[in-house]
């Protein structure tokens, strides 16, 4: 497995989880807004902040109808992908310029997704680090190749894709000479039922590409998914983040995380990396006072004379673990006692002698 070098970080197996809050469009075209996306996803410990880049009429026609079932908490999917997405892209280049700076300036990752050609040439002119790529461009071939070609890290989404697809996408990167890809399993639904996530597609994922970290881009509801995803072995979380879920214009505040449910996915994953620990089943030194007082020895259950011969009732199995372990009790049985075992007391190998 060959890690990725994202800025100062490293994104790979045994790295700790890169957390990437989507901030999408929930800037709703002002740089304030846009600013304190940045500056909460920070606070909350996230690694990085990432928008999307794109103008309506680069994107999609004006009739191409809407695909996602609820483009609001309450049910409705009105109008046209070009209405949604003509609300949404009016943010100027001036204030993506003062938030890429304001970014740098107190220390998050800051990168977007580009829908186009024109949207990665502007983003090359702020110096972003990496480049993600939306599920809906895997087959988008023509596209890969140019970002490709820009020799920066790419994290690749890959819902509404079959194994298949996702390989002809890898392919087309390397083709070009950049090996820096992060795959992210996505399930293109908002938000995604849990019975939609699969997961389990992870690790499929990871069998067919060893070499390529695998990461989660989440639509589900809250940090349950994300958090699960990462014992699963997910190397890097993307999650829709907004800083207010009743706000307007924008479809994805309503199913995204806030600053609070973001701050609890950062430290809940930094616990779960560090409790991942090794393959190796082995006792762990924590545990050396457990291994003394929890387990069992051999106990006297009344007061054993020296040259005694001990029976079977002679003895019970209790607390603490420092005298003669239980599997060595039909060793015991029929041995006689060297010296005065009391009652109770925990039983030594100097107290009884070798059975003739």
């Amino acid at each position: 497995m060959n890690g990725v070098r994202v800025g100062k970080k490293i994104v790979g197996v045994g790295e700790l989880p890169y957390i990437i809050a989507e901030g999408a469009t929930n800037h709703n075209n002002r740089l304030d807004l846009g600013l304190r996306l940045i500056r909460e996803a920070h606070s909350a410990g996230a690694h990085a902040i990432k928008f999307q880049t794109y103008t309506a009429e680069g994107l999609v026609t004006k009739t191409a109808p809407r695909f996602w079932d609820m483009a609001d908490k309450d049910n409705k999917a009105e109008g046209t992908q070009f209405d949604a997405y003509t609300k949404v892209d009016k943010l100027s280049e001036d204030a993506y310029r003062e938030m890429k700076r304001y970014a740098d300036e107190i220390g998050i990752d800051f990168f977007s997704t580009p829908f186009d050609e024109k949207s990665a040439e502007f983003l090359e002119t702020l110096d972003v680090q990496m480049y993600k790529i939306a599920s809906c461009d895997v087959t988008n071939i023509p596209f890969l190749k140019y970002i490709a070609r820009l020799d920066k890290p790419i994290f690749l989404s890959t819902g509404i894709s079959n194994i298949g697809e996702v390989q002809e996408a890898v392919d087309a990167i390397r083709e070009e000479g950049n090996d820096k890809i992060v795959l992210m399993h996505c399930t293109i639904k908002y938000p995604t039922p849990y019975e939609n996530v699969n997961l389990r597609a992870m690790q499929t994922m990871q069998t067919v590409f060893p070499d390529i970290p695998i990461g989660l881009s989440d639509h589900s509801i809250g940090i349950e998914i994300p958090l699960a995803a990462i014992a699963l072995g997910a190397t890097c979380i993307e999650k829709h983040y907004t800083f207010d879920k009743n706000a307007e214009l924008s479809s994805d505040h309503w199913l995204a995380v806030d600053t609070a449910e973001l701050g609890d996915l950062v430290r809940m994953s930094r616990h779960i990396h560090v409790a991942m620990g090794s393959s190796v089943k082995k006792m762990d030194s924590s545990e050396h006072l457990g291994k003394l007082y929890a387990r069992r020895s051999l106990v006297a259950n009344r007061d054993i004379h020296e040259g005694e011969i001990i029976a079977r009732e002679d003895i019970s199995i209790k607390r603490p673990g420092t005298g003669i372990a239980p599997k060595y009790l039909d060793l015991i049985v029929g041995s006689r006692a060297s010296r005065m075992i009391e009652e109770d007391q925990v039983i030594q190998w100097d107290d009884v002698l070798r059975r003739e």
